[in-house]
């Protein structure tokens, strides 16, 4: 069991000293505070990681899938929630509350979904010894995609209104309940394919493996709950000293560290030839944050002293249009349950091409051009948009049986 756990315990390791600074109260220099409580971030959200894939021996189904979504993504809940809590009672939060959240979501889809589909593609082409231009989607995955294509819509919302509502909220928790609820009875009963310290874990007798689970769960998110905080104010503070770009730190930063252990499992099941798998849990995550994440937000600033409604300034409503212009395209394209080379280096183009050209200028660009895209996109797939929204209200096998109906009338014709 030891040997099985050598890995957490290194984690462990890396994240003792920030637990042990917070517990003392000693304060240090922003920059190194961010290097310090950074690290135990990074190395709580791999003990998550590998504690929620190990939990798929106990947890069946698409609830295996949709529970290790949310638990790789806390550490990312945990500074999001912070700021929108402080902003109730520090308005220069506000800022921030949503920072986090535009920034992980287009990492997430303009960097995790393209990397994926690149690698596996060009390993899929030389093992096959000729060109593989797609990876194919299962057909389940459109309940995925129908949940993510109304959450998106419904968030849309945001940056018309300028505010993100506590209704708004509890109807987007109301539909990440409703997602779980789905996934919860859908079918899947394949034995785990895990990999690394996950394999490891999961190849315990059920009852080490049960309580290395849990142990983990547990000293992970004391980690998260010790350090969230000190890693967020040193996150502002360090780029207040050094003359980063603050809003930018938090973007851009915090989700390197929040998701850097979901990126590296979906790329190596890339590698194994796994994409689609990969991709389906990427497509999960981002249900998980255009829903639970978004709708905790206007809670967590309610309960820090705010309003019923968590306002967005200027900037932070550019950054919702693109994130949601970027997300409609995705999920254009992938109506089809095909996803495409051209799409991947598109995504992860335009993700190079913010850093290129921001501001505000550059951010109504690229929304434009996602939303450009986007369109013909829909037009295209037409036929596949009504089945993608209704999918989530239908039973498994009917969207499957639907999807092969589809397919044989589309290649009669």
């Amino acid at each position: 069991m030891l040997k099985a756990l050598r890995p957490a315990l290194l984690c462990c390791l890396v994240a003792a000293p920030a637990v042990a600074l917070r517990l003392l109260g000693v304060e240090l220099p922003a920059p190194v505070s961010l290097l310090v409580f950074g690290g135990a971030v990074v190395g709580a959200s791999f003990m998550l990681a590998w504690a929620a894939e190990a939990a798929e021996f106990d947890i069946s189904g698409g609830l295996a899938i949709a529970i290790l979504a949310v638990i790789v993504v806390l550490p990312e809940y945990a500074v999001d929630l912070y700021f929108a809590y402080s902003a109730g009672s520090n308005p220069a939060h506000v800022a921030y509350a949503a920072a986090n959240m535009t920034g992980s979501n287009r990492l997430l889809l303009g960097v995790g979904w393209a990397l994926v589909v690149i690698v596996a593609l060009a390993i899929a082409s030389r093992r096959t010894g000729k060109p593989v231009r797609a990876v194919v989607l299962e057909s389940g995955n459109r309940i995925e995609l129908g949940f993510l294509a109304i959450a998106s819509l419904v968030s849309f919302i945001i940056p018309i209104t300028g505010q993100i509502h506590l209704l708004l909220g509890v109807g987007l928790l109301a539909i990440f309940a409703f997602y779980l609820v789905r996934a919860a009875v859908s079918e899947g009963g394949e034995e785990p394919d895990l990999i690394g310290p996950a394999a490891r874990i999961g190849d315990l007798p059920a009852a080490r493996r049960r309580a290395a689970v849990i142990g983990l769960f547990v000293v992970a998110a004391a980690v998260i709950l010790v350090c969230a905080e000190p890693f967020a104010d040193a996150l502002v503070a360090s780029g207040r000293i050094l003359g980063v770009d603050q809003f930018l730190l938090v973007q851009w930063l915090a989700p390197l560290a929040s998701e850097a252990p979901e990126l590296i499992v979906a790329v190596i099941f890339a590698v194994q030839g796994k994409a689609a798998g990969a991709i389906g849990m990427l497509i999960s995550a981002k249900v998980n944050q255009w829903t639970m994440l978004v709708g905790s937000l206007p809670i967590a600033y309610l309960i820090g002293g705010g309003g019923t409604s968590l306002p967005m300034d200027g900037r932070q409503t550019e950054e919702f249009i693109l994130t949601a212009a970027q997300t409609l395209l995705g999920i254009a394209v992938l109506l089809k349950l095909r996803f495409p080379r051209w799409l991947a280096w598109t995504l992860l183009g335009l993700f190079v091409c913010q850093f290129v050209i921001p501001g505000t200028t550059g951010r109504l660009v690229l929304s434009a051009v996602f939303g450009v895209l986007a369109v013909g996109a829909l037009i295209v797939n037409r036929r596949e948009i009504l089945p993608t929204l209704l999918a989530p209200f239908r039973r498994e096998e009917t969207v499957v049986a639907r999807d092969e109906q589809r397919e044989l009338a589309g290649a009669s014709r």
